[in-house]
């Protein structure tokens, strides 16, 4: 499975690329809003999601069936950016399963910056 083309029909929300990679009966839990969707409404919180979007993967590990990514997801529109890390679990060659964790992408919280610890990973 090509996973870059994968992110790509994602963040294009293309319904139909996107049906392809999966088995008919995969699922996808996303841990912080506590939601398990089936494929079908998986699709449609994907390509129904408001507004134009974008990506880069990041990072990409793989052990045996399972591919972990890293990838930033922002918007053509706004400023909003997110990362992602995402749990993919393959059964020939198809997505079975993934497990994912967003995060909207932000400054430090106040209180960390007045003990002006820590650094920017990328300037």
């Amino acid at each position: 499975m090509d996973i870059y083309k994968y992110w790509e029909d994602c963040v294009n929300q293309d319904e139909n690329a996107l049906i392809g990679y999966f088995h008919q009966d995969a699922y996808i839990n996303w841990h912080n809003t506590n939601e398990s969707f089936t494929l079908k409404e998986f699709i449609t919180a994907n390509c129904e999601y408001p507004g134009k979007w974008n990506g880069e993967v990041k990072r990409i590990e793989r052990i045996e069936d399972l591919v972990i990514t890293v990838t930033k997801v922002y918007s053509m529109e706004t400023d909003e950016s997110l990362h992602v890390i995402s749990f993919i679990k393959l059964e020939e060659g198809k997505i079975k399963s993934i497990d994912e964790y967003w995060g909207e992408d932000g400054n430090p919280p106040e209180w960390r910056q007045k003990k002006n610890i820590g650094h920017p990973i990328v300037e």
